[in-house]
């Protein structure tokens, strides 16, 4: 039997959301800010609220929770405003969190100068995010990193163990011309 987490998980969020929101805020880092910085590196000072976080997370109710070496914990809770048609949670907000989960631990075995972009994500939602379930995790852990490609899996579960989703996903991982955060052309 799992334990009931949620008052950690609850608690952890007050103190990131505090300091996230005392932070840079949302938005995008500026070159110079991270020019200097692995993926590692730049994922921990999103965390400390030193560079702004993705304004997404504002958006969909999410954010990043823990980060480690080829390791990212996002945090969340669908509400209203992620209902689809028929009343229940739209599989974009799984395919998000999931995708921000995988992409970041990948992002996290980055050399500086070194960048990923997604080409790949599969996803199978196995069970749906009913109104009584208070908050979410998707943790995304590497599979694989190579030089051009790397590989991550990730499962969105509840406080109690409850597997809601999972997904892997498969990157392009390419050395950044002029040290800018660029997608390849």
């Amino acid at each position: 039997m799992t334990t009931d987490l949620l008052p950690t998980w609850l608690a952890q969020e007050a103190e990131v959301t505090t300091r996230m929101a005392h932070g840079a805020g949302p938005g995008v880092a500026r070159a110079d800010q991270i020019a200097h910085m692995d993926g590692l590196q730049m994922m921990q000072a999103m965390l400390r609220g030193d560079i702004p976080y993705a304004a997404i997370a504002q958006t969909l109710d999410f954010y990043l929770m823990e980060v480690s070496q080829g390791r990212a914990v996002f945090q969340g809770k669908p509400g209203p405003a992620h209902l689809n048609p028929m009343g229940t949670i739209h599989g974009g907000w799984y395919a998000t969190l999931l995708d921000s989960a995988l992409g970041c631990a990948v992002h996290t075995m980055m050399p500086v100068g070194r960048a990923y972009t997604t080409a790949e994500l599969s996803i199978n939602l196995v069970r749906s995010i009913g109104h009584k379930v208070q908050r979410v995790r998707a943790e995304g852990t590497i599979v694989h990193c190579g030089r051009q490609l790397a590989t991550a899996e990730a499962r969105i579960v509840g406080p109690d163990g409850t597997l809601f989703a999972h997904a892997t996903t498969t990157c392009l991982v390419f050395e950044l011309k002029s040290g800018l955060n660029k997608t390849p052309t």
